[in-house]
């Protein structure tokens, strides 16, 4: 089992790891649509989610995987009328086959400016 470390890793202070890698496969904490400070990014969730979908690529590469990489992948929405826009972000970060997928709408995320997560399990291929 291998910590997974992204530079800057705002998740060290909280003593969680932005992932595991074991043996063939990276699990990927939840990321959020914030940046390199660890603040939620303005602009909704449009800017939330590219960011973390940008986040998610990082803590994947650092593992040895990608986007094209994952092969589960779990997200989390605090309003569930993003649903198009997310079906369209699946379409431009992920591809065929597409990976089986779990969407959740909740209460709240770590921060209350927070509007989605994503986490995933990729395989590690480098």
């Amino acid at each position: 089992m291998e910590r997974v470390i992204t530079s800057p890793d705002p998740y060290a202070a909280i003593a969680l790891s932005q992932g595991i890698k074991v043996g063939n496969l990276a699990f990927i904490s939840g990321q959020a649509g914030y940046d390199d400070n660890g603040d939620i990014v303005k602009g909704g969730f449009d800017a939330q989610s590219a960011q973390a979908f940008s986040n998610l690529s990082r803590a994947l590469e650092a593992a040895g995987s990608s986007l094209k990489d994952v092969i589960k992948v779990s997200i989390f929405l605090t309003d569930m009328s993003n649903f198009d826009k997310l079906v369209g972000l699946r379409k431009k970060y992920f591809t065929e086959p597409y990976p089986a997928d779990t969407l959740l709408e909740v209460k709240g995320l770590y921060s209350s400016e927070a509007v989605i997560e994503i986490e995933a399990i990729g395989l590690v291929t480098a």
